[in-house]
């Protein structure tokens, strides 16, 4: 949601053609993302409680790759850090956009969506640790409904929301592309361990070596693919968590055209990427994390409370965190919502940003061990909560549809 100076009063207003042209044709390629990865998740689902259960599990746990070099990982292992690398390389992008030339460009502007993204952060995690208070050995998974899935979420406002104005679709944009910055911070920083110092000095050093390239306009595929494949290896191997590279590596991306350039190279790197992320990176991920198998299974054999304290976190305590920050800045600042925009629609948003499904999964993986019951009850609760928050988002989308024709047939 862009904003814009007037009468010294900060307003939620619409977007310029060139950023609207720019979010068109994210929001098309973010469409068929959200199908793709819908498409997986039953799939995968569906094979995970068949007969076909046997085969899925087999497949998700076979080990590819070479380990000479460290790289021998089960096809699940190489979605999570490698294939979601990809997905953080595109959402990374989308962040450099919205810093150089959207939403985030200058502080007035980016106060709303980074607000509502840390409320839309804050309050699902202090429930979900509120909830699971009295079993400590689960609050490892606090940080589950933290993120928001730009693909699906974008994908339910483009099929339902069409009519909605094109600043909403800007600010959930922006709202999930902070979010899932946070949630790529916190992985970074909670989810961890056996830290090698070497390798993570040889990370930093790559990275470095990236960001003068692109100074120089080395930027070429033949630099960039092979020098970003060794950076992703690095951050793999130093024991952080190998997604943190294709946020870094998108940051560091310039973003400014030098002269006589058409296009930035990050303009390039997000057009070429998005499509390999959204058509192949997100569904395989979805297929491969999305598979549990609820056959005979409790809400207590599933790890006793885990289901509900995400169900709550994602499709309550996103929403509220997201209105009641919006509500209060406009309470308390010249923010105001544009004549356009109505508090339906910023709720809407706020139940979108409900869908944690990709980055709550990835996060899931790493907070309990795969497999287990207690990983089930949180992929049982962030598909459940998904559901929920989609559902939602849709009924306030479409009634704020027949308002408005209500309204014209009165008018006319």
């Amino acid at each position: 949601m862009t904003m814009a100076k007037e009468n010294n009063e900060i307003i939620f207003h619409e977007i310029d053609q060139k950023e609207d042209r720019w979010l068109k044709r994210v929001f098309t390629d973010e469409t068929w993302g959200g199908i793709f990865l819908i498409v997986a998740a039953i799939l995968a689902f569906g094979f995970a409680n068949s007969l076909m259960s046997e085969w899925y599990d087999s497949f998700i746990n076979t080990k590819v790759g070479p380990e000479s070099i460290g790289l021998r990982m089960s096809v699940s292992h190489w979605a999570a850090d490698g294939f979601l690398a990809i997905f953080f390389l595109v959402a990374g992008l989308e962040l450099k956009h919205e810093l150089v030339h959207g939403s985030l460009s200058k502080p007035r502007q980016a106060l709303v969506p980074i607000t509502a993204a840390i409320a839309g952060v804050l309050v699902p995690a202090a429930i979900f640790v509120f909830l699971l208070r009295d079993t400590p050995e689960y609050l490892v998974g606090w940080a589950i409904p933290i993120a928001t899935d730009i693909a699906f979420a974008l994908a339910v406002l483009a099929v339902a929301g069409k009519h909605l104005p094109a600043a909403l679709r800007a600010f959930l944009l922006t709202l999930a592309v902070v979010d899932d910055l946070v949630a790529i911070t916190v992985i970074a920083v909670f989810y961890t361990s056996d830290l090698n110092q070497g390798l993570l000095l040889l990370t930093v050093g790559l990275l470095a070596l990236y960001a003068v390239l692109q100074k120089l306009n080395f930027t070429r595929w033949y630099f960039s693919v092979p020098l970003g494949f060794m950076i992703w290896w690095a951050t793999y191997q130093s024991g952080i968590h190998a997604t943190v590279a294709g946020v870094a590596i998108a940051l560091l991306t310039r973003n400014q055209t030098f002269k006589n350039e058409k296009k930035a190279p990050a303009d390039i790197a997000e057009h070429l990427v998005r499509p390999i992320s959204v058509a192949i990176a997100i569904p395989f991920f979805a297929f491969t994390a999305a598979g549990v198998d609820v056959r005979g299974l409790s809400i207590a054999e599933a790890g006793s409370g885990i289901s509900l304290a995400v169900v709550l976190a994602l499709f309550i305590g996103k929403p509220i965190g997201i209105l009641l920050s919006t509500y209060l800045i406009t309470k308390f600042t010249r923010a105001h919502l544009s004549e356009n925009l109505t508090w339906s629609d910023v709720a809407a948003a706020g139940f979108l940003a409900g869908i944690g499904f990709t980055v709550s999964l990835l996060i899931g993986e790493l907070s309990f061990a795969p497999g287990s019951d207690e990983n089930a009850a949180a992929k049982i609760g962030i598909l459940l909560a998904s559901i929920l928050s989609g559902a939602v988002a849709v009924l306030l989308m479409q009634g704020r549809r027949l308002r408005e024709k209500k309204k014209n047939k009165v008018k006319s």
